[in-house]
């Protein structure tokens, strides 16, 4: 009987995976199939089991429409721990008991938690566990921080005066080897929200925050989105009673913070409306507030909602469209810290992308988008206006290629080497 040998090194990445609707649900999967590619001989995704994420209110993509992942990479939903006695810690203490086991068996590992809570805390809990257990322990932990753990998790600590649970977080996200925040805005976040509960409570988190988190921005399959065959394209848009150059198109989730109500607005007052309809596409809880809004809008009848749209549509809809028109505006519970649906969009070419200057969307775009103020549905009908009926094919072009060549900065393989680059050094474990 043949027994393969054990994996020499593996790379466990802990996360909201697919069905997810989120752009670090696409980030985990890029990086480990990068991974794959350099070295790693194990990749694992632990994560959530399908009837917890249909139960949880998140946004989900069809089932069907999730794309395989390659050979070497082992997506783990881990059962409960107990019965229904443990409503909310079964899945949380099922990953942890397999965090264990895979922080045990032996093997070199490289453990990245997308999300501090709960994702960054089981990791360290698996870990803990593990050190105790007297079995011989490799990790390397990365924790990387998103802007809804500061906007939505540590915000609500300060404003409720939870000093425990902000404490938690922070104890948390610097007991990692390596702590990253996905943009410079995220980590300027962070740091403020440190400052708060320092001036408060009198801790020194800010400061270890400013000398210990790098940036590391969301990782992204270029090639998914800049490789589109032509013939595909006017398929796919067929399909959906859609022609090239012949839209303006939202695609992101449907929430209040990503201004869908302003661009509603907006799209109905340019000169673009009934030439070209305005798609919405994406699933959310503010899906049928925008229905609603439509349908009392001017441009009623040129407006179409779609909320089926797969992995694989996606990047068609993306290269098709006229202009690509995501306002988000800053809001209690979110705020856009970086913009991986911009970054994808930038990627395939195609019409101008319209957005504004909010959170860390600039270091997203650079350059290479129409900026309008947010909350303005007149600057978005004059920027669907200029950017659609006043731009020339030339120009139209030159803008694309240069929008596409900055967005290749953020191409999975890039941001794999500058990320793991760290782990080559000594890790800071000074928290």
């Amino acid at each position: 009987m043949n027994v393969p040998p054990p994996p020499a090194r593996r790379l466990v990445i802990v996360v909201r995976a697919d069905p997810v609707i989120c752009g670090h649900s696409g980030e985990a999967r890029n990086l480990a199939e990068v991974a794959l590619r350099r070295g790693y001989d194990d990749v694992r995704i632990v994560t959530w089991q399908i009837p917890t994420l249909q139960s949880s209110g998140l946004p989900l993509k069809p089932l069907d429409g999730v794309l395989p992942y390659s050979d070497g990479i082992t997506v783990e939903r881990p059962d409960g721990v107990g019965d229904y006695k443990v409503p909310d810690a079964r899945y949380h203490a099922g990953i942890v008991g397999r965090l264990v086991e895979l922080f045990t068996d032996g093997v070199p590992t490289v453990c990245l938690s997308l999300y501090l809570m709960p994702h960054a805390m089981a990791v360290n809990e698996a870990r803990t566990v593990a050190g105790a257990t007297g079995l011989a322990v490799n990790v390397t932990t990365i924790a990387e921080a998103v802007g809804s753990d500061i906007t939505n998790v540590v915000r609500s600590c300060i404003e409720e005066r939870r000093f425990g649970a902000a404490a938690h977080l922070f104890t948390t996200y610097l007991a990692n080897d390596h702590c990253v925040a996905v943009s410079e805005y995220t980590k300027e976040l962070i740091v403020e929200a440190a400052e708060q509960i320092d001036l408060r409570f009198g801790t020194e988190f800010a400061e270890r925050c400013e000398q210990r988190v790098g940036i590391s921005y969301p990782a992204i399959n270029s090639s998914t989105f800049s490789e589109i065959d032509p013939a595909a394209l006017n398929d796919r848009l067929a399909c959906r009673g859609l022609r090239e150059d012949g839209y303006v198109l939202f695609l992101s989730r449907i929430t209040k913070a990503k201004g869908i109500d302003d661009l509603i607005d907006g799209y109905a007052a340019s000169h673009v409306a009934g030439d070209r309809p305005l798609v919405i596409a994406g699933a959310g809880p503010e899906a049928d507030v925008l229905r609603a809004r439509a349908a009392a809008s001017t441009a009623a009848a040129h407006i179409m909602f779609f909320d089926d749209v797969d992995d694989d549509e996606k990047r068609y809809l993306m290269a098709g469209c006229s202009a690509y028109a995501l306002p988000s505006k800053p809001r209690p519970e979110f705020i856009e810290t970086f913009g991986i649906a911009l970054v994808e969009k930038m990627l395939t070419g195609g019409g101008p992308v319209i957005t504004t200057a909010t959170g860390g969307i600039p270091e997203a775009v650079g350059e290479h988008a129409t900026i309008v103020p947010a909350g303005d549905p007149m600057a978005i009908a004059q920027a669907l206006d200029d950017s659609i009926l006043r731009l020339s094919p030339d120009q139209r072009f030159a803008r694309a290629a240069a929008a596409r060549h900055f967005a290749m900065q953020f191409d999975r393989a890039n941001v794999f080497d500058r990320l793991f680059a760290r782990i080559d050094g000594p890790a800071s474990l000074s928290a």
